[in-house]
């Protein structure tokens, strides 16, 4: 997986590593162990958001060099500090400056996956027997570059988390530039088109619901049009076994491993942008 890239993964940390918050002595003596490092740290971090294990497994898979603790420890004290929120901000708008985003056609849609270890944040997945899950809502451009996402529980319907996922793109500046919107039919209701005109977002194509008293039959198929790109995106994120099968118990947890999920997708993506042009010296045959 591209996550355990070397390159990428020391891209990303080359990022992270300047905002981690210094930390603070403490101990009346000064004499406790020295501090294990950081980058230790988001190693375990790292493993147990794409293999999915746990904390103890992912202590495990990289050495013993840390505790499990010790790493949860610090995923708290950096989601306090807003690294995790600011790496993925960082790597959107590197991506929109190096690539550009394309918000002439942009989509939004949910995806639910499972959650066993419940908490909060989670609920009853319609579609998985109603065992507990949790779900994503995520607004992409036309290349299903993540822009906006929340998160809530497998029991939340797509159209109430529209509005925060919208949300969220405006708090990155972005919501001002989409000029058409793609939903499936899960949107189609007064309340979304309520929800889409206080945003200022005139330009939405929602895939209509069967109207009711209709004679029954063989539901129409309805062209796609440009919705599939975050239905892709959905399933490169699905392939982080944290994303797919979650078992932390708070909603921060969550949308920490997210955030960071995103950060690799787009770093991955602009590496892979960069090595496309051979070097200045490379002659060209």
């Amino acid at each position: 997986m591209r996550a355990f890239d070397p390159e990428v993964v020391d891209t990303i940390w080359a990022a992270i590593e300047p905002l981690v918050p210094m930390p603070v002595e403490t101990h009346p003596l000064g004499c406790h162990r020295p501090r294990l490092a950081d980058r230790d740290c988001f190693e375990v971090i790292v493993v147990r958001l794409v293999t999915g294990c746990s904390w103890t497994d992912a202590e495990r898979l990289c050495a013993n060099k840390v505790s499990d603790t010790t790493a949860r420890d610090r995923r708290d004290n950096w989601i306090t500090a807003g690294v995790f929120d600011a790496i993925a901000n960082e790597a959107i708008a590197a991506y929109d400056r190096i690539i550009g985003l394309d918000l002439s056609d942009t989509a939004v849609d949910g995806s639910l996956h499972k959650a066993p270890a419940g908490g909060e944040g989670t609920g009853k997945n319609p579609t998985d027997r109603a065992k507990l899950g949790w779900k994503w809502s995520i607004l992409v451009d036309c290349a299903g570059i993540p822009i906006g996402w929340t998160v809530a529980g497998a029991n939340r319907n797509d159209s109430i988390l529209l509005a925060p996922t919208l949300d969220d793109a405006a708090g990155r500046g972005l919501l001002a530039e989409i000029e058409t919107l793609w939903l499936d039919r899960g949107y189609d209701s007064e309340a979304t088109r309520a929800r889409l005109a206080q945003r200022s977002i005139d330009d939405a194509v929602i895939a209509t619901k069967r109207k009711p008293n209709t004679a029954k039959g063989p539901a129409k198929k309805l062209p796609m049009g440009l919705r599939w790109p975050v239905e892709r995106t959905n399933s490169w994120l699905s392939n982080y076994g944290q994303l797919r099968r979650n078992t932390d118990r708070r909603t921060v947890h969550r949308l920490a491993q997210f955030a960071l999920a995103v950060a690799f997708l787009l770093t991955a993506k602009l590496i892979d942008w960069r090595n496309r042009w051979p070097p200045a010296s490379t002659p060209i045959r």
